[in-house]
């Protein structure tokens, strides 16, 4: 279902987590649809006249849509993919993998389904074991948080899905300044942006994984599966002078062909979202517009879980780090007062219980301290926000607000509104 999405200005600081109020990155062009924009002023690429996510877009239509056994192929033998856009010599999903990984192929499936593994890194753990356990509960099936037989057979419509593919780095990351974020507080609120570091930790973003996981899909630079007859140590386009500079601290680049995991849900349908600075944050971190609408949602203090219901029906689920000793979760019901997207952040460090100390003003951007996306609640002073950290979530404690990764806490953005009812439970 397409969303439209509202964002609010926040009177006062919201004092638990920190944030100050903002309309958005780019409130200028709030008033403006996608579709009335042209797209190269979007600030990015985009996969197609249909479809304004970046040029990496999943290209799902090979993978439900055809049979591979029946694809018409070309005159070297290569299929022809129905539903393409011109940017699939892009997205060179077909490329055989070096190994079957079945973990991430279940993390995969999973994340496009809206149970969220956290970081999809090919492992069991306790995001994936909490993904596992909402599908079970939404298909009726034993709960078991385990990959077992009746959740693979539950999960076989979609074994098509491979676990991961192989895109092209744009060209235009190579014009993107990449910039430490220092330590200090007083030098962080002196920078424009907390936006990311590297190249390498942009694309992880993209891809739901980390820097980490990339590198083992990409050994020696070359995607996993790559022969030295179709690719070479130095397999890519070379990039321009200011990409070398740019990224220079970077294992990837860009131009580059690389293997990542397949995320897919990424589609954001033209016209659908409002702010520009919004949908440029949506296409990073490929999040798709069309996201279900929901009534209700549960977040669960001892489960570390968020749950999010039409009606009775858990439609998704996500891992989340919910309060502390010194900021518990609020326990009890209340409403959505509105989102700020790309929010700044308000530090006083009196109201964080750091004692008395200067107040600064932080710049938005995804390495902030609430992430992208800052969902304002009738608690006064609760929210629930994204991280500069999706490796922590579940594991460490917030200062009393509901924590997501970056790419989980926008995709709910879309699912909510201010209709949406929001339970904090034990």
């Amino acid at each position: 279902m397409k969303r439209s999405y509202f964002s609010l200005i926040l009177a006062l600081p919201l004092a638990a987590c920190g944030l100050n109020g903002t309309e958005s990155a780019d409130s200028d062009a709030e008033s403006e649809t996608a579709q009335a924009e042209p797209a190269e002023d979007f600030g990015y690429e985009t996969y197609g006249d249909d479809n304004y996510a970046d040029t990496m877009a999943s290209n799902d239509a090979a993978y439900t849509s055809i049979q591979r056994n029946s694809a018409p192929t070309d005159e070297d033998g290569s299929e022809q993919l129905s539903g393409s856009s011109s940017q699939d010599t892009n997205n060179t999903s077909d490329m055989p993998d070096s190994e079957e990984r079945p973990i991430m192929q279940a993390q995969v499936v999973l994340d496009r389904r809206g149970f969220g593994p956290g970081v999809i890194d090919g492992r069991m753990g306790m995001s994936t074991e909490n993904a596992l356990r909402g599908f079970q509960e939404a298909n009726d099936l034993e709960i078991t948080g385990q990959l077992d037989n009746a959740t693979e057979e539950a999960l076989s419509e979609w074994s098509r899905i491979p676990a991961t593919r192989v895109v092209t780095i744009p060209a235009g990351w190579g014009d993107i300044e990449f910039t430490d974020i220092p330590e200090d507080t007083a030098a962080k609120a002196e920078m424009e942006r907390l936006g990311y570091k590297s190249l390498d930790e942009k694309l992880a973003e993209r891809f739901h994984t980390t820097v980490e996981v990339l590198r083992e899909l990409n050994p020696n630079g070359r995607p996993a599966g790559a022969s030295a007859s179709n690719s070479s140590g130095n397999p890519s386009p070379t990039p321009t002078a200011s990409g070398d500079a740019e990224e220079s601290d970077s294992y990837f680049r860009a131009g580059q062909q690389i293997r990542v995991p397949n995320i897919g849900a990424d589609r954001i349908a033209p016209g659908s979202i409002t702010d520009r600075g919004w949908q440029q944050t949506l296409a990073a971190l490929g999040v798709g517009s069309e996201q279900p609408q929901v009534d209700r949602i549960v977040v669960s203090k001892s489960d570390d879980t968020l749950k999010a219901y039409q009606g009775d029906t858990l439609v998704a689920m996500f891992t989340v780090s919910s309060g502390s000793s010194q900021f518990p979760l609020p326990i009890g019901e209340w409403d959505i007062v509105g989102e700020a997207y790309n929010p700044p952040y308000s530090y006083d460090p009196e109201v964080l219980g750091e004692g008395e100390g200067e107040t600064y003003t932080l710049p938005p951007g995804p390495n902030g301290p609430v992430g992208v996306i800052w969902i304002d609640l009738s608690k006064e002073h609760y929210g629930i926000h994204g991280t500069p950290d999706p490796e922590t979530i579940g594991r460490a404690q917030s200062s009393g607000c509901v924590r997501l990764t970056n790419w989980d806490a926008a995709r709910l953005a879309g699912m909510v509104d201010q209709n949406t009812q929001v339970i904090f439970e034990e």
